[in-house]
């Protein structure tokens, strides 16, 4: 495993970049367009970090009390919880009590799954960076990156790669940008003004444990209908409100960190993916990842010039 950014590489990655022969990831049309920008890749760099991933609960954090009701202050309703975090609340509106029934629901958000994912993230893609540095990279493009689970299951590993490039006559950076874009793409955004900065991702997370009406519904069951609606009966056609609640939830965190980790910059080539998993009957674990490259604006449009054939048709 690379060492954390500032400690040096460890001996095989210094090893393998100092063999002599440059690699790429690059397609062909890729590599042929990073050159028409100015940009000569010298090297395939590569990051990795590796995790523990068990279930927890932190010591303040959540607790079932009595009848199953979430052990958290506030009242019912959107409740911050620990610095922003976001809790939601729902209690059964039937009025009574049985061993079946689920009198109390929430949503609430693991912040030690998104802490924790930030880190391995984040440790992947630094040394990638670290790597690039230290074959005096101006950049890293077209950035891939995964996440994996390994022996057990209770262990993950993150892992980060690109091709970095040199600019000729350009000043070395402190820290070489890096982005997920490369060739005909990454040529568009500098032809539009943009420069790339770094990539840049995050994932949130929304447990939901769901009440009797969502767990009714989730079953397919009209059960508790003849309550009527102003018992908060259920219908046969209806939104699932908690999981609509949830699933807003987890995209709008996600949106709200990425957001703070731009400044004044802004995201290019956003994409948001987002899994569902059943954890129980009526229980759903909901994560979404936003991945994109920080980019900020240098000048402004200025078209490119047409490309020089190199081969022409009589």
């Amino acid at each position: 495993m690379a060492a954390a950014a500032g400690d040096g590489l460890p001996e095989a990655a210094t090893r393998r970049l100092a063999g002599g022969a440059w690699s790429s990831g690059l397609s062909v049309s890729d590599f042929a367009s990073c050159l028409d920008m100015g940009m000569e890749p010298v090297g395939y760099v590569q990051g990795y970090a590796v995790l523990q991933w068990s279930w927890f609960m932190a010591t303040g954090g959540f607790g079932m009390g009595m009848g199953g009701r979430l052990g958290v202050a506030g009242g019912w309703g959107v409740t911050p919880q620990r610095g922003g975090q976001y809790v939601e609340q729902w209690q059964c509106p039937h009025g009574f009590v049985s061993a079946e029934h689920r009198m109390y629901g929430a949503n609430y958000e693991l912040t030690w799954l998104e802490d924790s994912w930030a880190s391995g993230w984040g440790l992947a893609t630094g040394r990638m960076v670290d790597e690039a540095k230290e074959l005096g990279a101006t950049g890293v493009v077209g950035v891939v990156d995964a996440m994996r689970p390994l022996v057990g299951g209770t262990t993950v590993e993150f892992r980060a790669s690109g091709t970095a490039v040199v600019v000729p006559g350009a000043p070395r950076p402190a820290t070489p940008f890096s982005t997920y874009l490369s060739g005909q793409r990454l040529a568009k955004l500098i032809e539009a003004g943009f420069a790339p900065i770094a990539v840049v991702a995050t994932l949130s997370a929304v447990r939901m444990l769901g009440y009797c009406v969502t767990h009714y519904q989730l079953a397919g069951s009209t059960a508790g209908t003849w309550y009527g609606s102003g018992a908060g009966g259920v219908s046969g056609v209806g939104p699932v409100d908690q999981v609509n609640r949830a699933q807003a939830a987890a995209r709008r965190l996600a949106r709200e960190r990425v957001r703070a980790q731009l400044g004044a910059d802004v995201l290019h080539g956003a994409a948001l993916e987002t899994s569902e998993r059943e954890i129980g009957e009526g229980d759903l674990s909901i994560q979404c990842t936003l991945k994109g490259t920080r980019v900020r604006r240098f000048k402004d449009f200025d078209p490119l010039p047409d490309a020089t054939p190199v081969v022409r048709l009589a």
